[in-house]
């Protein structure tokens, strides 16, 4: 059984593939693992891959706008991201799936992490250099790929999900390696169920 004591699990998806994802069911099978050790927590379902609106000068501009001198459109251009960072502070536990796209992460889930990453809710500048704001949480990285081998200097996916974690906060992050799937699909699989069974 997990000893998971989740309350608030995301959820985050973002193999542009619905069948045949790799990442999909392992994150499913994750998350089903952590309600093994409370089947009462709450799972919020963030599937990026159907659009996260990218950063642009507008976005910019309301962002580095004071929030209580921010125009209505501005709030409004912010909205969405307001949205997906309040379900990331509510967060105790994040599950992410981190297909790895020519060597790097899926442009769906870099923008994500575009529109999470804001200074004054999820990080801010010290004396001392940048801090994170979401402090203890854990997460979980499902790398799945088909040729790039996970923590290899060529995989640039996993190394940055993990700093950009690190930069807001996360620094209890476990990854769930299923890599090289087109070189032996199985025991990479295997390895990634056994993986998700220890915890």
């Amino acid at each position: 059984m997990s000893n998971s004591n989740s309350t608030n699990i995301l959820k985050i998806n973002s193999s542009g593939r619905m069948e045949g994802s790799y990442s999909r069911p392992l994150v499913n099978q994750l998350v089903d693992r952590l309600l093994q050790g409370n089947a009462k927590a709450n799972v919020v379902d963030r599937n990026v891959s159907s659009g996260i609106e990218f950063v642009d000068e507008n976005w910019i501009n309301a962002n580095f706008t004071p929030k209580d001198d921010r125009s209505a459109a501005q709030k409004e251009r912010l909205a969405g991201s307001d949205a997906l960072v309040d379900e990331l502070i509510a967060a105790d536990t994040l599950v992410i799936a981190v297909p790895i796209y020519n060597f790097g992460v899926p442009a769906t889930l870099k923008a994500w992490v575009d529109q999470i990453a804001r200074v004054g809710r999820t990080f801010q500048y010290t004396e001392s250099g940048p801090e994170g704001l979401l402090l203890n949480k854990k997460a979980y990285l499902v790398i799945a790929s088909g040729g790039t081998k996970s923590g290899s200097e060529i995989d640039f996916a996993t190394g940055f999900m993990r700093h950009i974690l690190g930069f807001i906060g996360i620094t209890d992050v476990e990854i769930i390696p299923a890599d090289q799937l087109m070189m032996d699909e199985e025991a990479s699989l295997a390895n990634a169920h056994k993986l998700i069974a220890s915890i």
